[in-house]
């Protein structure tokens, strides 16, 4: 099937709402051209100044993951809790940016904004996920899903990062912040996609570096196993380039291995 974009997308967004998120995407989807914006809570650690950074306490006190200027001074800012507030700008029905803050408040100036408040956090990812899943410009989506407050949205991610219909750079994100949120599951699922031969090759190798980016418990058997036999010489050689980075003395035996074998 090929990507839906558009109004026709934001309609389908509006169509995966349940239950407790009935109504927020058909109120995306139903906004004039303009700004949508919409807050929610956060999860703990996360904070920021509502302007310049977004940080991550529970990854450590200065784990950033968000910075959005240069400013002077930022890291001295103050680091609300929440909400996360985010923008959502439509042009000609269609997504062309989503923008995430967490703490301070929305400007009071500017036009053509629809303020939907303060919504539920898990209706909130969802729908933002599938907006993600279906507009081209709507990346940051994941990452304002990531963020909120009792949602439980790998699943979903999953979805996506196997989806060839959507954009390459969305299932990207989608890989990236699998690896973040990784449980067992989702690294049996990231396993999968780096193994499936089907997929785009991006998508592939970000699986393969998303699996690196795990704790050695979980990440390195699944990278030693690729790299002894995943039939595509290119997945073998991203698993051996990754364990190379590691320390880890399985990922050395396993080189040495493969080099006194020839």
């Amino acid at each position: 099937m090929r990507r839906v974009l558009g109004s026709t997308a934001l309609f389908l967004i509006a169509c995966t709402a349940t239950v407790d998120g009935q109504g927020l995407g058909e109120r995306i989807a139903a906004a004039d051209d303009g700004t949508v914006r919409l807050a929610f809570a956060v999860r703990e650690g996360i904070c920021g100044d509502g302007e310049t950074f977004i940080r991550d306490r529970s990854r450590g006190e200065n784990n950033y993951i968000g910075e959005w200027s240069g400013k002077r001074g930022w890291r001295e800012r103050p680091c609300d809790p929440g909400p996360a507030r985010v923008a959502i700008t439509k042009l000609g029905g269609s997504v062309s940016r989503v923008r995430v803050y967490v703490g301070g408040d929305w400007p009071s100036d500017g036009s053509r904004i629809t303020d939907l408040g303060t919504v539920s956090a898990p209706a909130a990812a969802r729908t933002l996920v599938a907006l993600a899943g279906t507009e081209r410009r709507a990346g940051q989506a994941i990452f304002a899903a990531i963020i909120a407050d009792s949602a439980v949205v790998w699943p979903d991610l999953l979805v996506i990062a196997k989806n060839t219909a959507a954009p390459t750079s969305t299932r990207k994100d989608a890989v990236f912040w699998l690896s973040q949120e990784a449980g067992d599951a989702a690294t049996e699922g990231l396993s999968d996609l780096a193994d499936d031969k089907d997929q785009d090759r991006e998508v592939r190798d970000q699986a393969v570096f998303a699996l690196s980016q795990l704790p050695a418990d979980k990440g390195v058997p699944i990278l030693i196993r690729l790299a002894r036999s995943n039939k595509d010489p290119k997945v073998r050689r991203k698993a051996l380039f990754w364990l190379g980075q590691s320390d880890d003395p399985r990922a050395l035996a396993l080189i040495e291995e493969i080099l006194t074998k020839g």
